[in-house]
C-alpha cells in the first residue's frame, strides 16, 4: 500500500509539470492576439482598443520571450503559487476553491444517482442473463452511450424544462437546479456501468464457489450477500477509475450547458478569455483530482481483494 501511494505521489508531481507545460504551450499556440483577448475580457469587446491591448501586454509581460515566461511560471509552480486571474485579478486558488465546491457537489450527486440506476439494473440483468430485461437494457444503454453527454443534457432540457416545465433550464442557487445536470451525467455513466456490473454478476453467479453455496442450501439472497457481493465489487470498483475520465470530461460540458458555476465552466471561460493562470491552475487541480481519485480506487480494490493483500 505504501509503495502504491509513493508511486501515485510521483505521478501527481509529473502530472502537474506535464499538464502545466502542455497548457502553457497550447494556450500560446491559439490564434489571435492574447493581450487583446485579455483586454476584451477585462473591459468588454466594445471598449477594448489597441492602446488597452498594449497596456495589458506591458503589464503582464507578454512581450517577454516565451522561455522567460515559462521559467517564471515554473518557479511559481514549485512554490505552489498559482498566481492571479488576468481577468478578475483575484488569486487563482480562491477562484478554484469556490468553483471546486460546486463541481464536487455535481459529481457526487451524479455518481450516487448513477449507482442508484446502474446497480439494480446490472444485478438483475446479471442474475437473469439473456432475458427481456437484459436485452432491453443493452439496447437502451447502447443508445445513450452513443450520444455525447451534452446531447443527453439537451434532450433533458427540451423535455423536462421546456416541454413539461418541471425544472429550470439553467442556473444555480436552489437544489432544483441540480436535478437536470446531475441526471444527464448519471445517465451517461450508468449506460456503461450497468453493463460492467451485469458482466461481473454473471461471472460470479456462474462460478463454482457460488453454485456450491446454492447446493449447500443457502437461499438466493444469502448466497448473493455472502459470496457474490464482495467478489462482484472488485471489477466494478476498478472500473470506477476508468469512469472518472468520462465524469471529468462530462462535468466540463454539462457545467457549460447548464451554466453551473463549477470548475469546468470556469475552465471554458478561461480558454475563451486567454486567462492563462486560471487555465493552468484549473487544469492542474483537475489532474491532481484524477490522480487522487484513482489512488482511492486502487486502495479500495486492495482492501476488497485479500489476494492483493497477501501478495
Amino acid at each position: 500500500m505504501s509503495r502504491m501511494i509513493l508511486n501515485r505521489l510521483f505521478q501527481a508531481i509529473m502530472m502537474a509539470w506535464s499538464v502545466g507545460t502542455l497548457t502553457f504551450v497550447l494556450a500560446r499556440s491559439l490564434p489571435g492576439d492574447m493581450a487583446y483577448k485579455i483586454a476584451a475580457g477585462r473591459y468588454g469587446e466594445d471598449a477594448v482598443s489597441s492602446a488597452a491591448a498594449a497596456a495589458v501586454r506591458a503589464e503582464l509581460g507578454l512581450d517577454r520571450p516565451a522561455w522567460e515566461q515559462y521559467l517564471s511560471w515554473l518557479s511559481d509552480l514549485i512554490t505552489l503559487n498559482l498566481g492571479n486571474s488576468l481577468i478578475s485579478g483575484a488569486p487563482v486558488i480562491e477562484e478554484i476553491q469556490h468553483q471546486l465546491g460546486h463541481s464536487l457537489l455535481l459529481a457526487v450527486c451524479a455518481l450516487l444517482l448513477s449507482a442508484l440506476i446502474a446497480l439494480p439494473i446490472g444485478i438483475l440483468s446479471g442474475l437473469r442473463p439473456n432475458g427481456w430485461l437484459d436485452y432491453s437494457t443493452l439496447t437502451l444503454s447502447t443508445l445513450i452511450r452513443a450520444q455525447p453527454v451534452f446531447s443527453v443534457g439537451l434532450i433533458l432540457v427540451l423535455f423536462f424544462a421546456i416541454q413539461l416545465r418541471w425544472f429550470p433550464v439553467a442556473g444555480f442557487g436552489h437544489p432544483v437546479h441540480l436535478v437536470l445536470p446531475s441526471l444527464a451525467l448519471a445517465l451517461s455513466l450508468a449506460a456503461i456501468s450497468n453493463r460492467v456490473i451485469r458482466g461481473s454478476v454473471r461471472n460470479v453467479a456462474a462460478s463454482a464457489y457460488y453454485q456450491f453455496a446454492r447446493v449447500k442450501g443457502l437461499g438466493r439472497g444469502t448466497t448473493f450477500l455472502r459470496h457474490g457481493l464482495r467478489n462482484m465489487a472488485v471489477p466494478v470498483v476498478a472500473f470506477m477509475g476508468i469512469q472518472l475520465v468520462g465524469l471529468i470530461e462530462g462535468v466540463i460540458m454539462i457545467e457549460s450547458l447548464f451554466a453551473w458555476p463549477g470548475i469546468g465552466h470556469g475552465l471554458s471561460h478561461a480558454v475563451f478569455s486567454r486567462d492563462i493562470p486560471m487555465l493552468q491552475g484549473t487544469a492542474l487541480v483537475m489532474g491532481i483530482l484524477f490522480v487522487l481519485l484513482n489512488t482511492l480506487v486502487d486502495a479500495s480494490c486492495h482492501l476488497l481483494d485479500p489476494r492483493g493483500q497477501r501478495s
